[in-house]
């Protein structure tokens, strides 16, 4: 790995405290949503976080089993929906569909805002982040011309300088 001796001359880079100063602060993601966000719609996120969880399945399951085993196996006078037709079961079955479907279709429309907010916040964490390194890599590269300087002020060629093990053995205590 060979570089020139011939020192170029390089200005200092932006410190990290100017970038801090120019760039705009962070904005909070978690905020109240600019389009304000309704009973309605807190109900339906509520509904939505809900009916999506075990114990909500298991309800269902539960319901369902207790109504078609009581139907199926209880005394004929205390049946209350005929077997195999089960058509009140159905028709509650549907309504709970019906309602449920939009409701939870507004829940995670309101979800998939939030998420894209918090997208938009990574983004602009991960663009200060890159425009923090890459001050740090100029830096580096100030400072490694500044060495190069350095070096050819003492008369050294970088190209005489075997081995980099060999330079940390002399300075060693």
């Amino acid at each position: 790995m060979s570089m020139t001796t011939e020192p170029t001359k390089r200005r200092p880079p932006a410190s990290l405290e100017e970038l801090r100063k120019r760039r705009p602060p962070l904005r909070d993601y978690l905020q109240a949503d600019p389009e304000t966000i309704t009973l309605y719609d807190r109900l339906a996120v509520w509904i939505t976080r809900r009916v999506g969880t075990m114990g909500f399945f298991l309800l269902i399951f539960g319901w369902t089993a207790l109504w078609l085993s009581w139907n199926l196996l209880a005394p004929k006078p205390l049946q209350f929906d005929p077997p195999m037709a089960f058509v009140f079961w159905l028709f509650i079955s549907n309504v709970i569909q019906i309602l449920l479907m939009p409701l939870i279709m507004v829940g995670q429309n309101i979800q998939g805002r939030q998420a894209e907010r918090r997208a938009e916040h990574d983004l602009e964490v991960n663009v200060r982040a890159e425009e923090e390194i890459e001050i740090i890599l100029n830096h580096l590269e100030y400072q490694n011309t500044i060495l190069i300087a350095m070096l050819a002020k003492l008369d050294l060629n970088i190209d005489e300088i075997r081995d980099i093990d060999e330079i940390r053995a002399e300075t060693a205590p």
